[in-house]
């Protein structure tokens, strides 16, 4: 169906196989009831640690492997290819939140958490959306105000990934409220902490399985140690690590597609209407020949940002851009492959109907794509 791809390697295609036979043995099977309870087993996290799928970018002096990204690129498409999304709380956990530690943390903080999230012994979470924020960045309202050498931070954040099972949390709050998002800093923040608590666990359409909840903080105390980076600088740390969080999710939505216009091919070929194939009639044949083409289109932008982020060259907006119109272009896929699979599409033991449920706040997660549309306009000539 595809071009072929000039990314991965043969090491890349070897750590590929063996993710698949990871997710046969150890998530496919569960997965039901993941969905039911609402989040992976943390007995998962161990397992996966103990297979490298934990933080394998991290250099090895932290407890991972020092690979290249394209060995977290292959995690990401395996998650997607294989219906289990839910993962992508692992994804969050070593791409997103161990990357922060990495870049912005002092080595005291680096040392005494990263190896542990390495090791699935922690569990990591990003704490930005506030209940009345949304993708307002710059409009949070959580406080950290300095008290000596302690951040005394209050507020609450919603949305969470990881937001149950998290140990840690980077929580994106004011410490100078005044000063708008040059006020801005990050925080890693210890559960353990007095004062920080978990609401309940949020139950949405689709991504059943994730783990996503609520955060309080009630005077928790930080240690000014804890501070990521310098202080108000918190708003430039996000936006450089933010084109890495975009291309994720246009990584994913790809996968999916792509794995839904196979699986919706060989459905149309073996479900017959009106005494022949539905693949026998024009319009189905046409219909999947625009969204092949759509995705293929979709994969050759995408690889291509993989590989400028490989070389510190992706910008902003066009991340912003791959985001946008990855999981745009995904909606109208995934649509399409529901309704040629008729009924049968809408059932959840099919696995088109969970792809489309999960994919569906890919245009919201990461920042909305009205969002990416502001980014992107920036840039007009």
């Amino acid at each position: 169906m595809a071009m072929p791809r000039t990314l991965l390697l043969d090491e890349h295609l070897q750590f590929r196989d063996a993710v698949d036979r990871f997710l046969d043995v150890e998530v496919v099977p569960h997965y039901e009831r993941y969905e039911e309870q609402g989040y992976v087993d943390r007995e998962v996290w161990r397992k996966a640690a103990d297979a490298g799928l934990l933080c394998p970018t991290m250099p090895a002096q932290y407890g991972g492997a020092g690979v290249d990204k394209i060995f977290s690129v292959v995690l990401f498409e395996a998650f997607a290819r294989k219906h289990v999304s839910a993962l992508l709380g692992m994804s969050l956990h070593s791409e997103i939140v161990a990357p922060y530690i990495l870049h912005y943390g002092s080595e005291p903080l680096k040392q005494k958490y990263l190896p542990r999230m390495a090791t699935g012994e922690m569990i990591g979470a990003i704490a930005m959306t506030e209940p009345g924020g949304g993708s307002d960045l710059q409009g949070i309202r959580t406080t950290a105000m300095l008290d000596g050498d302690q951040y005394i931070l209050n507020g609450s954040k919603t949305f969470i990934t990881n937001g149950m099972h998290c140990d840690l949390v980077i929580v994106v709050a004011k410490t100078e409220p005044a000063a708008g998002a040059k006020g801005t800093s990050l925080l890693v923040v210890d559960t353990s902490m007095h004062g920080f608590s978990k609401g309940k666990r949020l139950k949405k359409v689709g991504l059943k399985a994730q783990d996503t909840g609520e955060l309080f903080f009630d005077n928790v105390k930080v240690p000014r140690d804890n501070l990521l980076g310098e202080a108000n600088k918190g708003f430039v740390y996000l936006m450089q690590e933010l084109s890495w969080e975009r291309l994720q999710i246009a990584i994913t939505a790809v996968a999916q597609m792509e794995t839904a216009v196979v699986e919706t091919s060989n459905y149309c070929r073996e479900r017959k209407a009106f005494g022949k194939q539905i693949m026998e009639f024009q319009a189905t044949r046409h219909e999947l020949a625009e969204a092949m083409t759509e995705v293929q289109i979709a994969r050759v932008f995408v690889d291509r940002c993989i590989e400028l982020q490989l070389q510190d060259k992706l910008d902003a907006s066009t991340a912003s851009m791959a985001k946008y119109w990855c999981t745009e272009l995904s909606s109208k896929v995934l649509d399409l492959c529901v309704q040629l699979h008729g009924g049968y599409g809408y059932m959840w033991e099919y696995p088109i109907a969970r792809a489309w449920a999960d994919a569906r706040v890919s245009r919201i997660y990461g920042g909305a794509n009205e969002i990416m549309k502001e980014v992107i306009s920036r840039q007009l000539p």
